[in-house]
């Protein structure tokens, strides 16, 4: 038995299928923002991001992998909806936090709004934020690698990782 199906219980693998793509990597995602300097103050000097601009119009950002966002300027930008937050990896419930209280106190200077408190939720502790451009953020307590560690465990039954008392590594319930 893996350590991951000792956190959660049985494993259920689904049977492999040949994909009808052949693709290699999942590389990026996009994120809108109003005004491409601000925004790339905002991820290097709050978020702590690494940034390039890449165009007149756009930036990538990156932290901790491989995988970028590209950040679009757009004429045209509605508020992100929670479900498609950006999630923000720390090891503990002490750093979430103390995120949140950064956060709090920054938000007029970064234009932050709706910054919920900090909650036990899906197995893991965090909060979310939308930032100046109406991009939303959660500040979440994840371990290394991020949800990487659901791949091992396979598909869940019920709940699965939303039930409030789903185990996960490196942290308590």
């Amino acid at each position: 038995m893996s350590v991951t199906e000792k956190i959660s219980g049985e494993a259920h693998a689904r049977p492999k299928v040949e994909p009808a793509l052949k693709l290699n990597f999942l590389s990026h995602g996009t994120l809108e923002c109003r005004e491409i300097e601000w925004s790339r103050k905002f991820y290097e000097e709050f978020l702590g991001l690494e940034v390039v601009q890449t165009s007149a119009i756009s930036l990538l950002i990156r932290l901790g992998g491989d995988h970028v966002v590209a950040v679009v300027k757009s004429k045209k930008m509605r508020e992100m909806n929670l479900l498609n937050h950006n999630g923000l990896d720390v090891r503990t419930k002490e750093e979430v936090d103390a995120a949140h209280r950064i956060v709090t106190e920054q938000a007029d200077k970064w234009k932050l709004t709706k910054i919920t408190k900090p909650v036990l939720q899906h197995g893991t502790y965090s909060f979310f934020f939308w930032d100046g451009d109406g991009n939303c953020w959660e500040i979440l307590t994840n371990p290394e690698g991020g949800y990487r560690w659901l791949f091992g465990i396979g598909d869940q039954q019920g709940k699965g990782h939303l039930d409030r008392n789903f185990k996960r590594p490196g942290f308590e319930v």
